[in-house]
């Protein structure tokens, strides 16, 4: 029988799509599973059906995944939540890991990583059940008998080892009196170094144990003599620092202190997380820029053959005018020169003010973007690099498109990724169509970037969103565009959707909602 039958799994997404996959591969793993399609009816769910583990998206309207999170561990802190966050999320994700979440996945969502994160769920649930049926046995009654004793005993002792988090436990004058497997891992010393030979301010620094000591006569983490989620760094081994997340009580008999246990969770993987994120933002940056360099080397020449025109006609006015008074027809001919210089000038300028606004580094800034601007925009910056490419262009962009919410910069960055991206598919010349429409029931406006390259093959399809996934030779790309690109369309609340098969090119679509 699948010992997965007995857990209930709650997935809430706010896109249908995958709701539908993510469930089906739980069920075909024995799980019971209830979705919802936003945050409040999962959590009306969550009230009534009493899921086990919850799996929300991070990013959904009106309740997001960290409100989710909140909120249910607020009325039932015993059920596991597991967050779904897009790359570019770390943030994010490790909020959701501070605030008690047992784990998080990336989209796009794999078969493995959605299992591993489900058994590590299931082991938290079960190590707090355990716990709680401990804490019950010792307040309902004590043993009886010798045996009861033993197997309390037992019952305990396993319990403590089986915990995921570190547990430390010391005496009113703060001599170390157990801990479990995790802490020896954590700190790097085994318990026969330390039990009943060391104090528990010897892995604090001075600085950290007064904190410490003041936290847990404040009300503030949790109340007076108890701290919950409290971050502070412990010293290992070799005095090595680890970042810490503590949970603490003081113990008391009859009336009087005698101890402090506490629950010790390992933050060096958080933190590196956090390490990660920062230099993902960097490598990000380093990719426009490498796309800015490509466009600008593209754009040299299309700008040197307008200024070279503007400085013929110059130079041919100013002859004219140094060697006589013009008249009237030179003085006609002045005019259309001045016409073409005015016209190839104006040009130049929208050129270097796209590159301009394409390269400034800026945080997002939303509001009213018209796609048709965002298309010629993007037009403008490649139209060269195509002509140099021998690639025809294409463009189908229907009448009365709706105005989307979004930043315009980093929409452009995905259409200039995926231009960039159907050009090294070409290269020996092509046809690249650039489309635009909008569905009106569904009211989502899409864009399609399609060539006529080789195509992409069935098995990298799963592929091509994740970060420094490429297909490309070494020197030509480090696999940051297309996952890029997923990026910020989850952050417009869109998708990034691809149609392929092998010989017959690639077709990017772009999903924007809209509102009407």
């Amino acid at each position: 029988m699948n010992s997965n039958k007995r857990w209930k799994v709650l997935l809430i997404d706010d896109e249908a799509d995958i709701r539908e996959v993510v469930s089906l591969t739980m069920m075909d793993a024995g799980y019971e599973v209830i979705t919802a399609p936003d945050g409040k009816t999962g959590i009306d769910l969550c009230k009534t059906q009493r899921p086990h583990i919850v799996t929300t998206d991070i990013r959904m309207p009106d309740i997001n995944g960290i409100q989710v999170l909140e909120t249910v561990k607020k009325f039932d802190p015993d059920i596991e939540v597991i967050v779904i966050t897009a790359f570019g999320e770390m943030n994010l994700a490790i909020k959701a890991l501070q605030l008690d979440a047992s784990d998080f996945i990336t989209k796009p969502i794999n078969d493995e990583s959605l299992h591993l994160a489900l058994n590590r769920a299931k082991e938290r649930y079960l190590s707090r059940k355990h716990l709680k049926d401990y804490t019950a046995l010792i307040e309902k009654e004590k043993a009886e008998t010798t045996q009861a004793l033993i197997r309390t005993l037992e019952f305990r002792r396993n319990l403590i080892e089986s915990s995921m988090d570190g547990i430390l436990a010391c005496d009113q004058n703060g001599i170390v009196v157990t801990m479990n497997a995790a802490m020896e891992k954590l700190l790097g010393f085994s318990r026969t170094e330390i039990v009943y030979k060391r104090t528990v301010d010897q892995f604090f620094s001075q600085r950290e144990m007064e904190n410490f000591q003041k936290k847990m006569k404040e009300n503030r983490y949790g109340g007076r003599n108890r701290l919950f989620l409290y971050e502070t760094t412990l010293i290992g081994k070799d005095n090595k620092k680890v970042p810490v997340q503590v949970s603490a009580s003081a113990l008391f008999e009859q009336g009087k202190e005698s101890g402090i246990v506490c629950f010790f969770r390992d933050l060096r993987e958080i933190r590196r997380l956090e390490r990660e994120f920062e230099d993902q933002a960097k490598v990000l940056h380093q990719d426009k820029m490498m796309s800015l360099g490509r466009l600008a080397a593209s754009v040299v020449h299309e700008i040197n053959n307008p200024l070279a025109g503007i400085l013929n006609y110059l130079r041919l006015m100013i002859r004219i005018v140094d060697r006589e008074k013009p008249n009237p027809e030179q003085l006609e001919k002045f005019r259309r020169y001045l016409e073409v210089v005015e016209n190839e000038t104006s040009r130049c300028s929208k050129i270097v003010s796209g590159l301009l606004t394409f390269s400034r580094k800026s945080p997002s800034a939303f509001g009213d973007v018209y796609i048709e601007d965002l298309l010629q925009r993007s037009i403008l910056l490649s139209h060269h690099k195509l002509e140099l490419s021998n690639i025809e262009l294409k463009t189908d962009i229907s009448p009365n498109i709706p105005v989307v919410k979004g930043d315009i910069n980093q929409l452009q960055q995905c259409l200039i990724n995926l231009i960039f991206n159907a050009v090294d598919a070409m290269p020996t010349g092509g046809t690249l169509w650039i489309s635009a429409n909008y569905d009106p029931n569904e009211k989502k406006v899409i864009i399609s970037v399609k060539d006529t390259g080789p195509g992409i093959a069935k098995e990298n399809l799963p592929h091509l969103f994740e970060p420094f996934f490429t297909t490309k030779k070494e020197g030509y790309g480090v696999g940051l565009g297309l996952s890029t690109v997923w990026g910020i369309m989850e952050r417009h609340n869109g998708t990034v959707k691809v149609e392929s098969q092998p010989g017959y090119g690639a077709d990017f679509k772009l999903i924007l909602p809209y509102s009407a």
